[in-house]
């Protein structure tokens, strides 16, 4: 195998200027008309029921509690888990209690479930049709081109990050190949849409869009469409129930550990 930092790679100058910069240009308007299309296509938000954020926010204190149990002494969490176990069972938080046990409603039917899933499907397809629409260019125009050669060395894991489409076992894994640099520039333009559009823009950051679309949040709807919230609520119950036998105070005896670090450091 040759040595890495002896390989001498002959190559056409002028890649460098007819690969990297249009796969550049092309992804930073590319992300710029995401962003202006995402804005066209944002609908007025709908005003929530004051009963529908209550029925979420309250399942949403109970699975805070089960994630940061450890943060606070034996018997306030025993407090705080009776109380929430005690009114999930009740129904006390429930938007509609009379309609326990009755089948679910058609998702279909709710204006509220329907526009959920309507600007879902539309954020999904402004990312999903560019993305595959630049991922065929590249493999028909680019594709087995090695662009340029990074300045400092890497450990051999980043090969087939950097060398997407270039099988070659004894190059440099400094190297980048132009299918790489593609994936490069869709994960670190942030800077730049934030310079061009600001902070807040559609471009910046994709896996945070995909974030915050399935992570729970107070006054977003966390149901979806068909979901019965009494399970929901029975359900984090029993899991409060499970939590009690595995709490450990994460300050426990900290005076002890504390004294015992200090004569150690002396």
């Amino acid at each position: 195998m040759a040595e890495m930092h002896n390989q001498f790679v002959l190559r056409d100058p002028q890649l460098f200027y007819w690969i990297l910069f249009p796969i550049s240009g092309v992804m930073v308007l590319t992300g710029v008309l995401r962003h202006y299309a995402a804005v066209l296509m944002h609908s007025d938000p709908q005003k929530h029921d004051m009963k529908a954020i209550r029925e979420q926010c309250n399942l949403l204190q109970g699975i805070n509690l089960r994630q940061n149990f450890n943060q606070i002494p034996f018997h306030s969490f025993i407090v705080r888990k009776n109380y929430l176990v005690s009114a999930y069972r009740r129904g006390a938080y429930l938007k509609d209690p009379d309609a326990v046990g009755q089948p679910a409603s058609n998702p279909m039917s709710d204006p509220a479930g329907m526009e959920q899933m309507m600007s879902i499907l539309k954020g999904n397809m402004a990312m999903i049709i560019p993305q595959t629409m630049i991922m065929g260019w590249i493999n028909a125009f680019f594709s087995g081109f090695v662009i340029m050669k990074l300045p400092f060395p890497l450990t051999i894991p980043f090969k087939s990050m950097l060398q997407s489409g270039v099988a070659t076992r004894d190059l440099d894994v400094r190297w980048v190949s132009s299918l790489s640099w593609y994936f490069l520039n869709l994960f670190g333009l942030r800077v730049i849409f934030n310079y061009l559009l600001g902070s807040d823009n559609s471009a910046a950051d994709q896996m945070t869009t995909q974030i915050h679309q399935t992570t729970p949040i107070c006054g977003a709807n966390m149901f979806a469409p068909g979901q019965d919230s009494n399970k929901m609520y029975l359900a984090e119950a029993e899991n409060l129930e499970v939590a009690t036998g595995q709490h450990e105070w994460v300050l426990i005896e900290v005076e002890y550990r504390l004294l015992v670090l200090q004569s150690v450091c002396a």
